[in-house]
């Protein structure tokens, strides 16, 4: 007698693949292939669809950096009214350098 496992029938063989290719279909239908096959045949739709996506994360990273700065603009304010000996002096120049930015004629095209 020989320890060795047999061979797996032809029905255990389908029955196997049958089950790798349900999963498999499970798969790419979360990741929706699909509509990615779909969009990928439609290629003004994906244009379109990256022009919108990068107007937006333009506009986003505009806002962004607005506020951050806005921000670091207040902090240095408060930093120069406690008159730190060290940096009071650069940060000081740095305010007034924005704030004379600030208040400048901007030209207009």
């Amino acid at each position: 007698m020989d320890s060795t496992k047999p061979h797996a029938t032809p029905c255990e063989e389908c029955s196997m693949t049958d089950r790798g290719l349900t999963q498999a279909a499970a798969y790419l239908e979360r990741a929706n292939f699909a509509g990615y096959v779909d969009l990928l045949q439609k290629p003004w739709r994906l244009a379109l669809s990256n022009l919108i996506g990068g107007i937006f994360r333009g506009i986003g990273i505009g806002l962004g950096f607005t506020v951050i700065a806005g921000t670091l603009v207040l902090i240095l304010q408060e930093l120069e009214v406690w008159n730190l000996p060290v940096i009071g002096r650069y940060i000081a120049d740095l305010v007034a350098i924005v704030q004379a930015q600030l208040h400048t004629k901007q030209y207009t095209y």
